[in-house]
């Protein structure tokens, strides 16, 4: 068989049916994609997986000795059922095949193999009804085998039910026993400084292992292989944004009458972030920065500095918000912020999908003239027919919730504009650097003076169920003092369980849904509920017509609400200082980024804030620790540290970001912390003295295959 190398397609090799279950099972095409697909555990001959503990409803791969085997027929219909029971030597479960008496001549008692299906359960008996499996040798076999193989782990992988693992290790083997030479990605002084072996010798090391050691070393070879590729391919993505010519935006009388007229002192985290944007924008190259900050910290105020000093010479803004509430919010506070001297001659000006067609013309006559020079908008703004005169800033609210193609869109109608991404979600330094490696980061950490704080206290159901009334009280209680409150819920309508705005983060493992309270059931409550006869309660939530979400999110900032009854739509950008208590119901359903930042709603002003997570998590579960976590502090870095750890980075990441990013393999944002700030040093020392890659072909082609075409293009746009 002729040799192939990692860009050869494996249709030629496994042949056209196992390619297209490969294609479709893990979306694989080439031989690079089938060696990145790692073993995620290896197993060894003799040693058995406890049966007691697999989870109902997986799917799972397990070791294990057939104890009995008996066919009987079927009472209800023709044919005959053949049961399995197999052992791990303490506990069994049962294989059940239907019409398949002949397996029993494979299936023999004291036989091993590998067994994988979805474990099921039936009269309390766990079982895997017709489990792929693949026995060891026959007995003969086994016995003449058996000094070689019985040291050898037996690599397990993430399969599916229409790829088992030991099928995918036969495609392995098949493409192992035709791979040519691999060129390394590494330069050789950092190989050499770590200890790691040279590439293909990762590879076969990871795949077919001799021993324990020879995983390990295979292990942190890959994982350097990881960071380095994705930190040199981030590092040369912002070369090619540097390599782009920028139209220079020196600041100038606007930026000197708006600070003139502000009626604080800016902090110092303030102004030093303010000097490192208006540095970028009279730079050669575009500013490509992201700025993060706790809620309240000032990051509009720095965004709509920048927006001056792009007015300057004539240029436009364009701010993109996440919903039409926050960006609503945006051009009133703008407007007010600019003031009656400077708002008329920048002209705000919102344009969402939702607005009633003759404003929108209106709106759209004024971005595409110039006349409006601060344009603030949702997805309306990516639009065919939104287009403006000088497209000078992209300012991005929310990172996270905001996709690389729909910012691409949004710059590309502009030519090279700067860029300015505001995130209130604290990054921790490894992931910023994993993540967002290709922006210049900035971070706000102090909050402006006189702000009261704000206090939170877990309500814990589980053991004083008594509380929940309490929290009721609480409420119309600060009601009473003239103060007023947020209520947030999990979802729109629990009875329904109809997901709205749908919690950060996923189930914990072994952690069941069970939404109990919808904005409909509270608001329900609160009608019934004595104490808030009086009070005025509204509801809040994504499904309600956009118009309705403004109308109601201005009469609570009027304080013609006292209690606002939400779903996390709240959680970005409602700004009302008159705000004092957020209850939020079934804390343990958020995520502990989501839960710090629905909080920084309140405490925003000279009140000081109180916060209720009311959660039924049993004390000492994943659930409860994360609603403790944000009850113990209220420093939103510390907390990101926390998130990182609970949930691990995948959520952390989230599935926003192009898959060159969140799809990491071995490497591990948290554990591999060290390595990740080494390969990034690394790789910057390469990529400034080679930006094109021509002195480094293994590294240039590594990052041709791990950031793919679709990958590639995602990066380009961020």
């Amino acid at each position: 068989m002729p040799t192939v190398s990692l860009e050869s397609r494996i249709d030629g090799i496994v042949g056209g049916k196992t390619a297209s279950a490969l294609s479709r099972a893990f979306g694989m095409s080439t031989v690079g994609d089938v060696l990145a697909h790692y073993p995620r555990r290896y197993a060894r001959r003799g040693e058995l997986t406890p049966i007691a503990s697999l989870p109902v409803g997986e799917q799972v791969t397990i070791v294990a000795e057939v104890r009995s085997v008996s066919v009987r027929p079927m009472r209800q219909k023709r044919g005959s059922l053949l049961e399995v029971v197999i052992s791990d030597g303490e506990g069994t479960v049962s294989l059940t095949f239907f019409n398949q008496a002949w397996r029993q001549n494979e299936l023999q008692v004291g036989r091993q193999g590998i067994f994988s299906g979805k474990v099921g359960e039936f009269k309390h008996v766990k079982q895997f009804a017709h489990p792929a499996y693949e026995m060891f040798d026959d007995v003969d076999e086994a016995r003449a085998s058996a000094e070689a193989q019985q040291h050898l782990p037996i690599p397990i992988y993430p399969a599916t039910s229409t790829v088992p693992s030991w099928q995918f290790q036969k495609v392995v083997a098949l493409v192992l026993a035709s791979l040519g030479e691999v060129t390394d990605p590494l330069p050789d002084d950092l190989r050499a400084a770590h200890g790691l072996v040279d590439a293909r010798t990762a590879i076969v090391g990871i795949h077919t292992p001799a021993s324990l050691d020879e995983i390990e070393i295979a292990r942190h070879t890959l994982r350097m292989h990881e960071a380095f590729v994705l930190q040199a391919a981030l590092l040369q993505q912002r070369q090619r944004v540097r390599a782009l010519s920028a139209v220079r935006r020196a600041p100038g009388g606007l930026l000197r009458d708006f600070d003139a007229t502000l009626p604080f002192e800016r902090t110092p985290d303030q102004i030093a972030v303010g000097d490192q944007i208006a540095d970028d924008m009279q730079g050669d190259w575009p500013m490509n920065r992201l700025v993060q900050g706790e809620v309240g910290s000032g990051k509009t105020l720095v965004a709509l500095r920048a927006m001056l000093q792009v007015a300057e010479s004539g240029g436009q803004s364009a701010l993109i918000a996440p919903t039409e509430v926050l960006a609503a919010q945006h051009v009133r506070s703008i407007a007010r912020m600019l003031g009656p001297k400077l708002a008329p001659e920048l002209m705000p000006t919102l344009l969402t999908g939702q607005l009633p067609a003759a404003e929108r013309r209106k709106a759209a006559l004024r971005v595409a003239s110039g006349q409006a020079r601060i344009v603030v908008g949702t997805h309306a703004l990516l639009s065919e027919s939104t287009t403006f005169a000088d497209l000078g800033l992209v300012v991005v609210d929310e990172q996270h919730r905001f996709g690389v193609e729909q910012r691409e869109t949004l710059r590309a109608k502009g030519t090279a504009p700067h860029v300015l991404v505001l995130t209130a979600t604290p990054i921790p330094r490894t992931v910023a650097m994993t993540v967002f490696g290709d922006l210049d980061v900035s971070t706000i950490r102090t909050l402006p003076v006189g702000r009261a704080g704000i206090t939170s206290h877990v309500a814990p159901l589980a053991e004083k169920p008594g509380w929940f009334a309490r929290v009721w009280e609480r409420i119309a209680e600060e009601v009473a003092a003239g103060h007023q409150a947020f209520v947030v819920c999990a979802a729109i309508d629990a009875e329904a369980a109809e997901q709205s705005e749908a919690p950060a983060a996923p189930e914990m493992p072994g952690e069941q849904p069970r939404t109990r309270w919808g904005v409909v059931q509270v608001g329900e409550l609160l009608a019934r509920h004595p104490s808030f006869a009086s009070v005025r309660v509204e509801i809040l939530h994504g499904k309600m017509p956009s118009e309705q979400k403004d109308a109601v999110m201005q009469a609570f900032a009027r304080g013609e609400v006292d209690v606002l009854v939400a779903t996390t739509v709240v959680e970005v950008g409602v700004d009302v200082a008159n705000a004092s208590t957020m209850v939020i119901l079934e804390a343990d359903r958020f995520g502990v980024s989501q839960l710090h930042q629905l909080r920084g709603r309140v405490g925003r002003g000279e009140l000081p804030g109180l916060c209720l997570l009311v959660t039924e998590a049993p004390a000492g579960s994943p659930a409860r620790s994360r609603v403790e976590a944000v009850a113990g502090t209220t420093d939103g870095f510390a907390l990101a540290e926390v998130d990182l750890e609970l949930r691990g980075e995948g959520d952390v990441l989230g599935d926003a970001q192009s898959g060159a990013r969140s799809s990491l393999r071995l490497l591990r944002v948290v554990a591999d912390a060290d390595l990740i700030a080494e390969a990034r040093a690394a790789a910057e020392r390469v990529i400034d003295a080679d930006p094109d890659l021509d002195r480094h072909p293994g590294l240039a082609s590594a990052i041709e295959r791990r950031v793919g075409l679709e990958e590639r293009a995602a990066l380009a746009k961020n």
